[in-house]
């Protein structure tokens, strides 16, 4: 299948490690060109390297203020147009509502929230027709899960922004996109694993609970992330897609 992906031109935010690394490559693969940032320039430049000569790497935080504007232009700069976005970023503090301090909260809400609304909304500003803005967000977006609580109060709130932004951006021919990762086998969920005091057990426990019985690869992620983005998706949008191996219970 053609995904028609071909030389259009993606930023792609937390693309250097993880589950926007992951979209990345795949997004690469099926031919299209991407701006990928991480807070270290190295990894940032690192990144982009290994993805080939399709790809930038851009050294920048999702909190500033400015970076939106930035990833937008080096992309027009680098290879002549803009026509999606896939917002990433690491996911905050692990902790219940006893531990988190209110500097975390604080720094969480401005990278993970404001800073993703922030460059949502340049986006759109710069978007044209057939554009899309997606966004990374967590199962959370419909259950608590325990030990992320500033996890948990934020990415609810994306999702209903992201849903706010599919219906105005709707008559522009616009569409905005979330993904929901469950158990995705990515250093940030073997790290959460690690917190329990057998993490094998962890992990045996959290995929008894998956229908699938395992957890997702990076790469399985990547390629949903990819279709979502491409215009072969081009009539959905204002959807939460849980890529969890049937995770989620829900309809």
């Amino acid at each position: 299948m053609d995904l028609g992906l071909k030389d259009r031109v993606y930023v792609v935010t937390g693309g250097t490690r993880g589950l926007g690394n992951a979209a990345a490559r795949e997004l690469v693969a099926d031919g299209a060109k991407v701006v990928v940032t991480g807070r270290e320039e190295k990894r940032a430049v690192d990144a982009a390297a290994e993805l080939g000569p399709d790809a930038v790497g851009v050294a920048v935080d999702n909190g500033d203020a400015e970076a939106p504007a930035r990833l937008v232009a080096t992309a027009r700069e680098h290879f002549g147009g803009f026509h999606g976005i896939l917002i990433s970023v690491g996911g905050p503090p692990a902790g219940f509502v006893a531990d988190n301090t209110d500097d975390q909260w604080r720094a969480a809400f401005e990278s993970v929230f404001l800073g993703a609304v922030r460059l949502a909304r340049t986006a759109a500003a710069e978007l044209e027709a057939g554009g899309v803005i997606g966004f990374v967000l967590s199962g959370s977006v419909h259950e608590p899960i325990p030990g992320l609580t500033i996890s948990n109060g934020l990415r609810p709130g994306l999702a209903g922004f992201a849903k706010s932004l599919a219906d105005e951006l709707g008559p522009r021919g616009i569409r905005v996109v979330g993904l929901l990762p469950a158990r995705i086998d990515t250093d940030r969920v073997r790290e959460l694993d690690a917190l329990s005091a057998d993490p094998e057990a962890t992990r045996a426990a959290s995929e008894s609970r998956i229908p699938l019985r395992r957890y997702g690869t990076p790469q399985e992620f990547g390629r949903t992330a990819a279709f979502l983005l491409s215009p072969a998706a081009s009539y959905l949008t204002g959807i939460m897609l849980p890529v969890d191996g049937g995770f989620r219970h829900g309809f």
